[in-house]
């Protein structure tokens, strides 16, 4: 994200993708992530960096990492019987 500073000055803070840059990004709750934001972590493990484009800034930042996400069924219990889809309520 870019942050302004006290001064007016515009800066890029690192997300965890960058963070994790050649190493693992763990995700939790997966199934409660805007499919905005499910998106654009699809594009970045994709291409394997991160485009900012705003206030001015325009950076290109590595995101060259392994993703572990977790989800909870949808009624509490996975049911054997559905899909790994159909139990989390998710997107194919």
């Amino acid at each position: 994200t870019v942050q302004l500073s006290r001064g007016g000055e515009a800066g890029i803070e690192a997300g965890a993708l960058v963070l994790a840059d050649q190493g693992v990004c763990l995700i939790d709750e997966f199934d409660k992530m805007a499919q905005k934001n499910q998106d654009g972590l699809l594009e970045a493990m994709e291409q394997q960096q991160i485009s900012i484009a705003k206030a001015g800034i325009v950076a290109t930042l590595p995101a060259r990492c392994s993703v572990i996400a977790a989800a909870n069924p949808k009624h509490g219990s996975y049911n054997m019987s559905k899909t790994v889809a159909e139990n989390l309520n998710m997107a194919t």
